[in-house]
């Protein structure tokens, strides 16, 4: 087993065309726009292209992580330190009983809600309590890195 860079690639762009989705006017955007206090011209302000771009980057980087939680066998290859040339005869019996159970869309996409709503959403939420923020807009982000985990997770561990 090792990395699906591929897999890794198509998850990390998952959130970009979700949040296209999740933050246009016609679902979410306008509600955010009021509740983040954003204008306008702050959109204008910034620079799409390096904001696009860290934006892919730090996917990528969420999306490589993300990958040890959604697929299990990750653990068995981690003993190995991530070298395959080291595994112990008992390594290749394992992959060959276990190296494809619970490699599902379904399964993945299960362990992306679960990051998104005990790992993201706390985090979202107290950054929001802090900084003054509604509940729509903790729920709005909140709920967008939900979705997005679940799409990603979903890749990462059933694109076998």
């Amino acid at each position: 087993m090792e990395f699906n860079y591929l897999a890794i690639l198509v998850a990390a762009i998952a959130p970009i065309l979700i949040g296209f989705l999740w933050y246009n006017p016609k679902l979410f955007g306008n509600a955010w726009m009021r509740e983040s206090e954003m204008t306008e011209e702050k959109m204008k302000g910034g620079n799409m292209p390096i904001i696009f771009g860290l934006t892919l980057l730090l996917s990528f980087i969420l999306a490589f992580f993300l990958q040890q939680l959604t697929n299990h066998q990750m653990g068995a290859y981690s003993l190995m330190g991530g070298d395959a040339t080291l595994a112990e005869p008992s390594y290749e019996a394992f992959m060959a009983d276990y190296g494809t159970v619970f490699r599902t869309f379904k399964h993945g996409a299960l362990h992306g809600v679960l990051a998104g709503v005990f790992l993201f959403f706390p985090v979202i939420a107290i950054n929001g309590m802090f900084e003054r923020k509604s509940w729509k807009y903790i729920f709005i982000n909140s709920g967008y890195w939900v979705v997005s985990l679940a799409v990603m997770g979903a890749i990462l561990c059933g694109w076998v």
